[in-house]
C-alpha cells in the first residue's frame, strides 16, 4: 500500500496520528530499549499508514515507561527514529484515566451494559487531565499545515483542547466504538462536556450510519442543536459528520494466506482435526465480544446432537486484555468455567469438543487459522466495526468457509454474505451453526466471494483516504477568500461590470431569495413588484434571466408564463427555455419509487402538527415551517435518519433545506443547470447566481470560478458573497436594472458583504 501526498488527503504539511497508545509496547531491558508492536484494531489498521506517511504518532508508550529519567530520554530518543512521539502519564493517572473513567464508565456505557458501570463513577478529573497532556503534546510538535487526526473514545476532549489552542488547525476525529442511543448517552453525568469536546473537530468520522444518527440525536437531546444533513453549526465554524467503514489490510491478509509455510500451519491445523469440523472464535478477553454466550450455543449443539462431540472442534483463542481490572479477572474465570464444564460433559476419548487459549497469537499463526476454519464465529454483543470478520474474509483466499456474524457488530451492515445473528439468542447462534456445517459448497463460495469483493474494494487505506480526504475539503487552515474592498465600492464595481458585460447570466432561487420563507408552500406567489422586476431584468441588453427552483412547474409555469424568462423546477429535473415551449425532463420517470417514501411521510405528517408533504413529479418534499420549531426538528432528525436507512440501497437522495426534507432522484440538482448550458456560452458570460440554501450550494460549486455568487442569510457557504435577505437581493437586481436611488449597499442596510472564513 503505497501512500502518497494525495492519498493522504493533503497537498502539503504532515499527518499526525494521536491516540491512547502508541503502535508499540515499550519495555527496558538489560540490552536497553525494546519496542514491541501492539495488538488491536487501532494500532493494526494505522501501524501501515504511519510508516509510510511523513508524520507522527503521538500516544502514551505504555508501562514500559515507567522508568528513571536516564532511561526515559533513551527511549524517547529510540521512538523518536520511528517518527513516535510518547505522552507520559503516571501510574495514578493511567489508573484513573484509562482504567478507571475511560474502560470503567466510558467503555460498558458506549456498549450499552449500563449494569456494569460503576454506581459512583470516578476518574472524569484524571479523563480530563490526560486529554490536557495530550492537547499540550499536540500543540508542541504542530506545524502550520499539518493535520491532526484523533482517535476513539479515550480522547473524546481533545479535538476541543486543541481547537482552543490552535484554531486554525485542520482537526478530525474518529470513533473506533458504538456511539450509543441518545437515551443511553444521556445518563452519562459529563455529556455536555463530551459532545463540547468532540465538536472541536472540523471532521467527526463513525463506523456506521446508525451510530451517526444516534450522534445527531444526542446534539439535539442533548444541547439543541441541529445538523444541517452532515454538518452542524458550532460557533463561528461548522463541524462537518461522516460515516467512513472502517477495513482492513486485505491485500496483506491475502499475501500471508498464499505464502507456503501459512498453508502448511493450515493444513497442520485441518489434519489435527482429522475428520472434524473446524468452528473458530478469536476475540479479546472482553466481555462485550459474547463469549459466555457463545460457548452456551456450543454447550446446546453438545446437548441436542452428543455424536457432533466427534465431529466438531471448536478453537476459542481469548487474546489477553486489561487483565489488572477485577472485572476482566473475574469474566476470565467465567469463561475459563464454562469451557472447563463444556468438555467434562461432552469430552470423549477422542477429543475435548472446546480447545481454548488465553494468549496472543502471531499476525501468521491468525491467518493460518483463518485459512484453516470451516465456521468463523464473530457475535459481540456490540462492536464498533470488528475487524476479525474483515481479517477472515481477505484470508480466504480458497472463496471458502463461512461467517456468522453479530447483528450488533458494525460490520454486519457490510458484510451481506454473513450468517447473522442476534448474540443473545443463544438458539439462533447454534441453529446458525448447524446451517453453516450443512451448507452446500456452491452456497459458501457464492457468500464468500460477495465479502471478500466488499473486504478488498473497501479496505484500509479506502478508509484512511476517504477521511482524509474529506477531512481537507472540511477543515481549512486558510481563509476561504482573501480580503478585498469596502463593501460599497465592491458592489459600484460589480454593477459597472455586469452593465457592460456583453451577456449577463442571472441564475436566481426562489424562495428565501426572491420572496420570503412562508410558512406554507402555497402562500408564496410573487407579489407585483417582484414580477415587474424580473420583466425589467429580462428586457435588458444580452441578459438571460433563470428561475432555479425546487418547486413544481405547474406553480412555476402559473407563476411566470407570460415572462420571457427560462425556467428550472424540482432542482433542476425539469427545464423549460421560453414561454410556449416544451418542458424537458432530466431522466425517465419511474413513479413506482413514490410508493417507497409516501407511507414514512404520511406517518411524520400525521404525528407532526403543522407539517405537510408537497408531492412533486420527480420529488416529495415534507415541510415542517408550521410545526413547533423544537418539536419539528426533532421530528425531521428521525424521519431523515428513517429515509436514509430505508433508501441506502435505492436511486433517491435524502436533501435537506429550510424546514424542508426532500427525496430525490440521485444525481439530479442545480448543478444541471450549468451542464445543460454551453460551455462557451459560460466562459464569455457574467453569471450571477444568487440562492439561499444548501441546494443553491450545489449550483454554486458547479459554476466556473470567474462567476459571482451570492448566498442569502448567514450560514455556511462557498458563495463568494453575502445579503442578508430577500429584500436586499431585490435591492441589488433593482441597481442591476438602474433604476434604484438607493445609496450602493451599505454594511448593516442588508448590506453586500464578501464571505470571511
Amino acid at each position: 500500500m503505497q501512500i502518497s501526498d494525495y492519498d493522504r488527503g493533503m497537498t502539503s504539511g504532515r499527518l499526525l496520528i494521536v491516540s491512547n497508545r502508541l503502535p508499540v509496547a515499550a519495555s527496558m531491558t538489560p540490552d536497553g530499549v525494546r519496542l514491541t508492536p501492539s495488538s488491536g484494531g487501532l494500532a493494526t489498521g494505522l501501524r501501515p499508514w504511519h510508516e509510510q506517511s511523513a508524520g507522527l504518532w503521538i500516544g502514551w508508550p505504555g508501562e514500559g515507561s515507567w522508568c528513571s529519567g536516564e532511561q526515559r530520554a533513551l527511549l524517547d530518543r529510540e521512538l523518536d527514529t520511528r517518527a513516535l512521539v510518547p505522552v507520559h502519564l503516571s501510574p495514578d493517572q493511567v489508573d484513573r484515566f484509562y482504567h478507571g473513567f475511560a474502560n470503567r464508565v466510558l467503555w460498558p456505557l458506549f456498549h450499552y451494559l449500563i449494569d456494569r458501570v460503576p454506581v459512583n463513577a470516578t476518574g472524569w478529573k484524571s479523563y480530563q487531565e490526560a486529554n490536557e497532556a495530550f492537547a499540550e503534546a499536540v500543540s508542541a510538535h504542530y506545524r502550520p499545515g499539518d493535520t491532526i487526526w484523533v482517535h476513539d473514545y479515550q480522547l473524546l476532549l481533545l479535538p476541543m483542547l486543541l481547537r482552543e489552542r490552535l484554531p486554525r488547525a485542520r482537526i478530525g476525529f474518529f470513533l473506533h466504538i458504538p456511539f450509543p442511543a441518545s437515551e443511553v448517552f444521556r445518563i452519562l453525568p459529563w455529556r455536555h462536556e463530551i459532545l463540547h469536546g468532540m465538536l472541536g473537530a472540523d471532521l467527526l468520522g463513525f463506523h456506521t450510519h446508525a451510530y451517526l444518527r444516534h450522534f445527531v440525536a444526542s446534539l439535539l437531546h442533548v444541547d439543541g442543536l441541529e445538523v444541517d444533513f452532515d454538518r452542524v453549526r458550532v460557533g463561528e465554524r461548522e463541524a462537518r459528520l461522516g460515516t467512513f467503514p472502517m477495513g482492513v489490510d486485505a491485500s496483506e491478509f491475502e499475501r500471508i494466506a498464499r505464502e507456503p509455510d501459512v498453508q502448511a500451519e493450515a493444513e497442520a491445523i485441518r489434519s489435527d482435526a482429522g475428520d472434524r469440523r473446524i468452528l473458530l472464535g478469536i476475540d479479546r478477553l472482553d466481555y462485550t465480544k459474547g463469549i459466555p454466550r457463545r460457548l452456551q450455543a456450543i454447550k446446546r449443539l453438545l446437548v441436542d446432537d452428543p455424536e457432533l462431540a466427534d465431529r466438531i472442534r471448536y478453537i476459542q483463542v481469548a487474546v489477553p486484555s486489561r487483565g489488572k481490572m477485577d472485572s476482566y479477572q473475574k469474566f476470565r474465570r467465567q469463561v475459563e468455567e464454562s469451557v472447563g464444564e463444556i468438555n467434562g460433559a461432552h469430552g470423549t476419548l477422542r477429543s475435548t469438543p472446546v480447545h481454548y487459549m488465553h494468549q496472543a497469537v502471531s499476525l501468521r499463526q491468525l491467518v493460518a487459522l483463518y485459512c484453516a476454519a470451516d465456521v468463523m464465529l464473530v457475535t459481540p454483543l456490540r462492536d464498533g466495526m470488528n475487524l476479525v470478520s474483515k481479517e477472515f474474509v481477505a484470508s480466504r483466499v480458497d472463496n471458502d468457509g463461512v461467517l456468522i456474524l453479530s447483528e450488533f457488530a458494525g460490520a454486519s451492515a457490510e458484510l451481506d454474505g454473513a450468517l447473522v445473528v442476534n448474540p443473545y439468542d443463544v438458539g439462533a447462534i447454534a441453529a446458525n451453526i448447524r446451517r453453516a456445517l450443512a451448507m452446500a459448497p456452491s452456497e459458501r463460495h457464492a457468500r464468500m466471494k460477495g465479502l471478500r469483493q466488499r473486504v478488498v474494494e473497501h479496505d484500509l487505506g479506502n478508509w484512511a483516504k476517504t477521511f482524509l480526504d474529506d477531512l481537507a475539503l472540511a477543515g481549512s487552515a486558510e481563509p476561504a477568500f482573501p480580503a478585498s474592498a469596502p463593501e460599497a465600492a465592491l458592489l459600484t464595481s460589480l454593477l459597472a461590470a455586469a452593465r457592460g458585460a456583453a451577456d449577463v447570466r442571472l441564475l436566481l432561487d426562489y424562495d428565501g431569495t426572491l420572496v420570503p420563507i412562508a410558512r406554507s408552500p402555497g402562500l408564496a406567489a410573487p407579489d407585483a413588484e417582484l414580477l415587474a422586476l424580473l420583466r425589467a431584468l429580462a428586457a435588458l441588453p444580452q441578459t438571460h434571466v433563470e428561475i432555479v427552483s425546487g418547486r413544481p412547474r405547474e406553480i412555476l409555469e402559473a407563476w411566470f408564463d407570460d415572462l420571457p424568462i427560462a425556467l428550472w423546477a424540482e432542482h433542476g429535473f425539469w427545464y423549460r427555455r421560453a414561454p410556449g415551449e416544451a418542458w424537458e425532463a432530466a431522466a425517465v420517470l419511474r413513479p413506482e419509487w413514490l410508493k417507497r417514501v409516501l407511507p414514512i411521510l404520511e406517518q411524520f405528517t400525521a404525528s407532526t402538527p403543522g407539517a405537510q408533504i408537497e408531492i412533486k413529479s420527480a420529488s416529495v418534499a415534507w415541510h415542517y415551517r408550521g410545526a413547533r420549531r423544537e418539536f419539528g426538528a426533532r421530528q425531521a432528525h428521525e424521519l431523515r435518519m428513517l429515509l436514509g436507512d430505508a433508501l441506502s440501497n435505492q436511486p433517491l437522495e435524502v436533501l435537506e433545506g429550510k424546514k424542508v426534507i426532500e427525496i430525490r432522484l440521485r444525481g439530479v440538482s442545480k448543478a444541471r443547470v450549468i451542464y445543460e448550458m454551453e460551455t462557451h456560452a459560460l466562459a464569455n458570460a457574467m453569471v450571477i447566481a444568487i440562492g439561499d440554501d444548501r441546494t443553491d450550494e450545489e449550483l454554486f460549486r458547479a459554476l466556473p470560478a470567474s462567476s459571482i455568487t451570492i448566498a442569502v442569510g448567514a450560514r455556511p457557504t462557498r458563495a463568494k458573497f453575502r445579503v442578508d435577505d430577500h429584500r436586499a437581493v431585490r435591492q441589488l437586481l433593482r441597481a442591476l436594472v438602474g433604476d434604484s436611488d438607493d445609496t450602493p449597499l451599505l454594511p448593516g442596510q442588508s448590506a453586500l458583504g464578501e464571505v470571511s472564513a
